[in-house]
């Protein structure tokens, strides 16, 4: 499959242009924070340590894909803040910043002598954006937060999987992705409220917790009312029938999800059941739940007897919502992600081309730029330290 190319234009502005962002974060979702800033215009300085982001060392086999992806439009600074000189620097760069990024554990900014009180002291504009597992203050604020504690703290883990089997976390850093969105979301509305007049700058207390928790939508008032806790139910739904994946003649899976009745009805006359939409035991959607191993045994008998593309033809033909279950793989030979360049060709001086996600979202007059590709540690110390930068990098007088 061949994508659209993107190549790199320095000089392209985008309608963050004019943000300057300090990224003193590590790994996710910091990183994932400052790349929705950096894709659609702002000037991200990622200040990394003599060792570098943690997240260059996530390598598949010996290349850091995830850095050339999550450090795209961004620039990098090496400096060793153990050093005063390197501390001055910093400084120097804080009071040209509007957004400054960091996700220590609770109390570590403070004990560098960089506490938000002495950031917006010295730039009353800066909106500073504090990430960490469980929030700078509570019970647990001292507690390191990893994403995968906080995805089985918020409860997600333990919906997710099957009812007989241990709770399954997501193979992928979700809650640091959540958060990173809610952060890039909340950075504007401060950048917002700043340029409104509404206030100079702020701090942002951003948790992997609670955006994470957030993803369970009503379960805490559906408990309350019902006393009931939600149980895993692999595929399926706790709140909607028909809906899980179905497996095929040929092996291959397909989702399908009946959530309105129009829906549901289709489908049961797809499959030759169309009576069972009179049936007390399937006639709502309540009911549904209810029985919903019998709407699954029905749903599943007919895809076990046809070939995927057969089902999946006969199925959208007739206006149920279904699709295939895809690897990455499935998903890159797809006409629709190379077409809409959900995925794109980005030029890369060690592949030539790297395919990865395109900018999102899609915006009609101000879209995204691609500016630079992630840049090597302490590439752009000439660039914006003023004073002896091979010093700054390695902390020695």
């Amino acid at each position: 499959m061949t994508f659209a190319l993107k190549q790199f234009n320095p000089s392209a502005t985008g309608p963050l242009d004019g943000i300057r962002v300090l990224d003193l974060s590590r790994l996710m979702a910091g990183n994932m924070l400052s790349l929705q800033l950096a894709d659609f215009g702002a000037d991200v300085i990622k200040i990394e340590p003599p060792e570098g982001d943690p997240l260059r060392d996530w390598k598949d086999d010996g290349h850091s894909l995830f850095w050339k992806t999550y450090g795209r439009n961004k620039r990098s600074v090496m400096l060793n803040l153990r050093d005063a000189a390197a501390m001055d620097a910093l400084w120097r760069l804080v009071e040209t910043a509007d957004v400054f990024i960091e996700n220590f554990r609770p109390g570590t900014l403070e004990k560098m002598g960089l506490a938000p009180d002495k950031l917006l002291a010295r730039n009353p504009d800066l909106i500073v954006v504090r990430i960490s597992g469980f929030g700078q203050t509570g019970p647990y604020a001292h507690l390191p937060g990893f994403g995968t504690i906080v995805e089985a703290m918020s409860g997600f883990a333990d919906r997710t999987g099957f009812s007989d089997r241990e709770p399954v976390l997501p193979p992928l850093a979700l809650a640091d992705m959540i958060a990173g969105v809610y952060g890039a979301s909340a950075t504007m509305m401060a950048l917002y409220a700043r340029q409104a007049g509404t206030t100079r700058g702020q701090v942002i207390d951003l948790s992997l917790l609670e955006p994470m928790f957030s993803v369970l939508g009503p379960e805490a008032a559906i408990h309350a009312v019902t006393g009931k806790i939600k149980q895993r139910v692999g595929s399926a739904s706790n709140t909607a029938s028909p809906r899980n994946v179905y497996k095929c003649a040929d092996g291959k899976y397909l989702a399908l999800s009946g959530s309105t009745p129009a829906v549901a009805k289709r489908i049961f006359e797809i499959i030759g059941r169309p009576e069972m939409m009179s049936d007390p035991r399937f006639a709502t959607n309540s009911d549904r739940v209810k029985n919903r191993a019998l709407v699954d045994a029905a749903i599943g008998d007919w895809f076990a007897t046809r070939a995927s593309a057969d089902a999946l033809e006969t199925m959208r033909q007739a206006g149920a919502t279904v699709g295939p279950v895809y690897n990455i793989a499935d998903a890159m030979s797809d006409a629709h992600f190379a077409e809409r360049e959900i995925v794109v060709d980005v030029e890369d001086e060690g592949f030539g081309t790297l395919p990865m996600h395109n900018i999102v979202p899609r915006m009609s007059a101000t879209p995204g730029v691609w500016r630079r590709p992630a840049p090597a540690l302490g590439e752009h110390n000439n660039e914006l330290l003023s004073e002896n930068p091979a010093t700054l990098e390695s902390g020695k007088e």
